[in-house]
């Protein structure tokens, strides 16, 4: 229904999409406004493998947000959709154009408005880079927890949308408890403030955290107050090698029971170590099944590697090199950091699930990715946030090759449904998007599915709001 409405008057038309140019720069500067197609055929997508995108009529780099509201009253106007950008570092195809669409790219709304050490938030435009924020609040003793692994490209705006995570998840959350307010400009143009400045709040329905992952489709954020946290001590970081993946996942268990609070927990399988050794020649032991690393930020950090590394000992370790320092906890790193890209050295291609699963699982999780890869002849690499249960599956494969690509496709949806199976989530912090949204009707059944297109049609009645994603 939603679709029938934005093609009752297509964009595509010549006539119109003038029209949509004339109107559009009646309140933007010639400069913010993008018609050449080699131009805005380069802002068609994100990083996203086999998400089909479209052909944008335009792109706006919009300064301020009057501008924004302008483009959302000229759409409407003139039923056009519209798909708002970060940087599209995304993996879902949730920033992917739609034919004939505005494409609102907001990464020149790039200020930091207000650092307040005192109430602990920062005020920010959806362009800043997650980077920039986390070393601007660093400089008053600050610290902004989230950190995909974008975080020197990403911005906050596309942060918010897909409710990003990262490596620090385990000990302190995701975006989604870090925003506390928004302003956002809604389909029709309205600007809309939601949530709060103060330290705690609760008048009425929660409309920030609702906002929060909805990529777009309810309306663009223009506006965000952070929450921040005191800067923690440097973290020193634990390497422990295991002959399975299972004993790794079951020093996991055992560290989480313990009672343990890690600033990070990461887990690299055989697949994945071996790509990092071929790309980098870090010397780590070709017989390593597993390697986890643990990583404290407290005052106190040696004596909880100590602890944790005993607890991988008792799980079956075959060496745990605890860090004497900083740097050495950054060499130690630098193999979890180089993952991705090892990964991806292997066939060209990659496709990033992000399925998580309850830590009680993992070792399934990591199982049945094993008797995927083997039943589908494919190099299947994970890394994983293993103190969450975030899991990345990577499958590896040559895009040029009909025949593995599509049994790359298949052992992805694959991946997703043994997530499922193992009372799990399609999407731990990637979000939705076009890649999985079949899955999402699956995990969240009719009757959510229901409620939430009923959210959607109460916020973007002509359905011009990133049409398409999601659901």
């Amino acid at each position: 229904m939603i679709m029938s409405r934005i093609e009752a008057r297509s964009p595509e038309d010549a006539e119109t999409t003038g029209d949509l140019v004339d109107l559009l720069l009646d309140g933007l500067p010639a400069e913010a406004v993008l018609t050449d197609s080699d131009v805005t055929a380069s802002y068609a997508n994100d990083m996203a493998s086999f998400c089909p995108a479209g052909t944008p009529a335009v792109v706006v780099l919009p300064r301020t947000v009057e501008q924004v509201q302008h483009v959302m009253r000229t759409a409407t106007a003139l039923r056009v959709p519209v798909v708002p950008q970060g940087a599209r570092t995304g993996l879902s195809g949730a920033a992917n154009a739609s034919d004939g669409c505005v494409v609102l790219s907001l990464t020149k709304m790039d200020r930091i408005l207000e650092i307040n050490p005192v109430d602990r938030i920062a005020v920010v435009e959806p362009g800043v880079i997650n980077a920039a924020l986390s070393r601007a609040v660093g400089e008053h003793g600050l610290y902004y927890p989230p950190d995909p692994s974008s975080w020197e490209m990403c911005t906050i705006g596309g942060n918010i949308g897909t409710a990003s995570g990262g490596l620090c998840c385990v000990k302190y959350g995701v975006t989604a408890e870090y925003v506390l307010g928004l302003d956002v400009v809604l389909a029709d143009g309205r600007l809309m403030s939601t949530g709060r400045r103060t330290a705690k709040g609760v008048a009425g329905y929660d409309l920030t955290r609702l906002f929060v992952g909805s990529e777009g489709s309810l309306g663009i954020v223009v506006r965000a107050v952070l929450g921040l946290r005191p800067k923690p001590p440097e973290q020193l970081v634990l390497a422990a090698e295991f002959s399975s993946a299972a004993a790794a996942c079951d020093a996991v268990c055992r560290v989480m029971e313990g009672g343990h609070v890690p600033s990070l927990l990461e887990l690299m399988d055989r697949t994945t170590v071996k790509a990092v050794n071929d790309l980098a020649q870090m010397g780590l032991p070709e017989s390593t099944e597993a390697l986890l690393l643990a990583a404290f930020d407290t005052t106190a950090p040696a004596a909880d590697l100590a602890a944790v590394g005993a607890l991988c000992e008792a799980a079956g370790a075959t060496q745990v090199v605890p860090a004497d320092d900083v740097a050495e906890s950054e060499l130690l790193l630098q193999a979890r950091r180089l993952s991705l890209t090892a990964l991806e050295a292997v066939k060209g291609v990659t496709m990033i699930d992000d399925v998580c699963v309850p830590r009680s699982r993992l070792a399934e999780m990591l199982e049945g990715v094993d008797r995927i890869a083997e039943k589908y002849r494919l190099t299947i690499g994970v890394v994983a946030h293993a103190g969450d249960g975030n899991t990345h599956p990577t499958v590896c494969f040559d895009a040029a090759d009909p025949d593995e690509s599509r049994r790359a496709r298949e052992s992805f949806d694959e991946i997703m449904a043994l997530g499922l199976e193992l009372g799990g989530t399609i999407t731990g912090e990637h979000g939705v998007g076009v890649l999985k949204k079949e899955w999402l009707a699956r995990e969240i059944g009719p009757v959510g599915l229901e409620m939430q297109r009923a959210v959607k049609q109460a916020f973007d009645p002509l359905g011009i709001l990133n049409p398409g994603k999601l659901f």
